[in-house]
């Protein structure tokens, strides 16, 4: 039989922030698309697609929070 790994969550917070660069190099990349001249329908696809990255950071910035407290033993 397969044993499950134990949950290693030591590297979690490194991971999450990694995930936070890529997400706001995107977002930085699709702004400077959207100030490139652009059909009207591209540039709302592109702001709506960031608008989901800016929902997401902000997620991801909660998860690392709470990564972090619990890595030092102090769960909400």
């Amino acid at each position: 039989m397969n044993k499950s790994k134990p949950d290693d969550r030591r590297d979690n917070v490194d991971k999450i922030q990694r995930n936070i660069d890529n997400t706001i190099a995107n977002y930085r990349e699709t702004e400077d698309m959207i100030r490139n001249s652009m059909s009207n329908k591209q540039k709302n696809d592109l702001q709506e697609k960031n608008e989901r990255r800016e929902q997401s950071i902000k997620n991801m910035r909660r998860e690392i929070r709470d990564e972090a407290l619990d890595r030092n033993g102090n769960i909400k």
